[in-house]
């Protein structure tokens, strides 16, 4: 595809505007600038073809509607597919250029060859169409015509002239670029504008998330063997006031070890270390990596220290200890900070803080002259990365912006932006809205404890509505992300699909559906019986006999958790 953008760092601009019109059996897809420009989708051959001049089918449309970008196409067994943004809304902007939000997608089939496929090439394509419908739905995609949204900041910077002179598409960091497979997920932006003493300023934050090991919070869980860990996020902060731009970028990403934690029913699955014998190799591997990219790095562990996550922190721990470059942090913050006491990070900070600011931020001036340059990069986890790590990046990043605000001359050295109540609730609001658009793509709820961040502290709403996350992570978790998992593996290209290999030929029956019969069966009869027992012996015995019934069928559920859940049929976990 001609042009420039970036969806998720993805490029896939043809014009601002496109028109899609809709015939009988083809689509055509033109610029609303210039007409004669664009493609035509054949549902009877297959095929895309470029428009040469007016469009070549001189019949009228059966319906036209605008289009707002081409994001890619994608083979499957019945042919390639078309996947075109049908609705947006302009968020902001990065560095002077508009940023938009994807609001809705719509997939283009370009031809009718199931009609000739086998009736286990239909059952086949049917679950990949639905795997489609929901990336259609996916949230949290980010897009910009004029420029690219992957790179932050210094690296745009240093990036030599005529690295900058290509096109979007080739400057754009491929582990950020959501579409990137479609082309040959995911970034968040949240902005916001302060007056601290009159003086207006611009904050903005920038997530990317990587699309090495992408996936739903329990099916990816650690590092693969090429040391790529789940949810691994680069989050920049950015600051404009008065001439100068600086940034600071954390990073986070799950414990970069072979591990997993599969559902099972329970709330809280147990969580497995793989015995592997490449496991320092992957540790080595994610770390290069980082100091390679970031500079020296320095690893902030959150996790509890007693338990499943005591026993995954101590492995972690064990494996930094060869490591003598990288500095490990063990920090235990449910321990600490509990579930109120939010300014307990102070104690975190105390630790960390001399590295932390020799690492440094940013900073250009209004002239272009490079000021300051961040030297390293604080990468935090905990068992998700969302709930404690966001609590923790948002702390790290007030000091971080004070100390930018002091040297640019906007504070003095004695103030901070905590003393100005309006631009701090701000600040506070803008990384609480973050940490939910990152939980809401990795878990699909919002994020946890997101009142420490807001307000500082727990709030009685807050409880309620990490309750009601709480419930609805572990539905999901259990019966909807096998489904979420599919979908990224098959648009991200981690899944190839293939006419001889079919993903469901040895696939088992589902006894979920017989198992929820049963005992939503057994617990109305056992109810419907109990309220007549007290007239005779039988009814007291037919609510004993149905509620051992319905009892055993739960002991029998719970034992065999694991065959009840949702789970991915397209790739392995590792």
């Amino acid at each position: 595809m001609d042009g420039g953008g970036s969806c998720s760092g993805g490029n896939f601009k043809l014009y601002e505007e496109l028109e899609l019109q809709e015939f009988q059996d083809q689509f055509v897809i033109k610029s609303v600038a210039a007409p004669d420009r664009g493609f035509s989708i054949d549902h009877r051959d297959g095929i895309i073809e470029p428009l040469n001049g007016d469009s070549s089918s001189s019949v009228s449309p059966s319906k036209t509607s605008t289009i707002y970008g081409v994001a890619g196409t994608i083979r499957l067994l019945a042919g390639n597919y078309v996947l075109v943004i049908t609705s947006r809304t302009e968020v902001g902007n990065y560095l002077g250029f508009p940023v938009y939000r994807v609001n809705s997608m719509r997939f283009l089939s370009c031809n009718e060859g199931l009609k000739n496929s086998t009736a286990q090439e239909k059952k086949d394509e049917a679950y990949f169409m639905a795997l489609l419908k929901t990336v259609q739905s996916t949230p949290g995609l980010y897009f910009s015509y004029e420029t690219d949204i992957t790179l932050n900041f210094q690296r745009r910077c240093k990036l030599v002239e005529g690295w900058m002179a290509k096109p979007i598409w080739k400057q754009a960091d491929p582990r950020f670029v959501w579409n990137r497979n479609l082309l040959d997920e995911l970034i968040e932006y949240k902005t916001a504008e302060l007056k601290l003493k009159g003086s207006p300023a611009t904050l903005t934050i920038v997530s990317r998330r990587c699309t090495r090991r992408l996936g739903t919070r329990m099916w990816r869980r650690g590092a693969n063997l090429d040391g790529d860990v789940a949810n691994f996020i680069e989050t920049e902060q950015l600051v404009e006031i008065e001439g100068f731009q600086s940034s600071l970028l954390q990073i986070r990403g799950s414990i970069p070890l072979l591990w997993e934690q599969i559902v099972d029913l329970s709330y809280k699955p147990q969580l497995r270390i793989i015995d592997h014998e490449q496991t320092s190799n992957v540790v080595e591997r994610h770390f290069f990596y980082l100091s390679q990219r970031y500079g020296e790095t320095m690893a902030v562990d959150l996790t509890d220290k007693h338990g499943d996550e005591g026993q995954l922190s101590m492995a972690f721990s064990a494996e930094m200890k060869n490591l003598p470059n990288v500095r490990y942090v063990s920090f235990d913050f449910h321990h600490v900070c509990g579930n109120s006491n939010f300014e307990n990070l102070k104690f975190l900070y105390e630790q960390i803080s001399e590295q932390f600011e020799k690492q440094g931020y940013f900073l250009v001036d209004a002239k272009g002259n490079i000021l300051e340059e961040q030297k390293g990069i604080v990468r935090t986890n905990c068992i998700d990365c969302l709930d404690r790590t966001n609590v923790t990046q948002s702390y790290l990043a007030q000091k971080s912006l004070d100390a930018q605000l002091q040297r640019t001359g906007l504070l003095d050295s004695s103030e901070s932006i905590s003393m100005f109540a309006e631009d701090y609730q701000t600040f506070r609001a803008l990384w609480a809205e973050q940490g939910d658009e990152i939980s809401l793509e990795y878990a699909g709820t919002y994020a946890l404890k997101g009142d420490l961040v807001r307000y500082g502290k727990q709030t009685f709403g807050g409880i309620i509505k990490d309750g009601m996350s709480a419930l609805s992570r572990y539905y999901l978790n259990n019966f909807q992300d096998g489904i979420r998992q599919d979908a990224m593996d098959l648009v991200s290209g981690r899944y190839t699909v293939r006419r001889d290999t079919s993903p469901f030929r040895a696939e088992s029956f589902s006894f979920l559906p017989v198992a929820s019969a049963l005992l939503i069966g057994g617990l109305t009869l056992t109810s419907v019986t109990l309220q007549q027992a007290g007239r005779n012996a039988q009814q007291y015995m037919s609510s004993v006999l149905l509620a051992g019934v319905t009892a055993g069928v739960a002991v029998v559920v719970k034992a065999n958790g694991r065959q009840f859940c949702s789970r991915p049929r397209l790739c392995r976990l590792v």
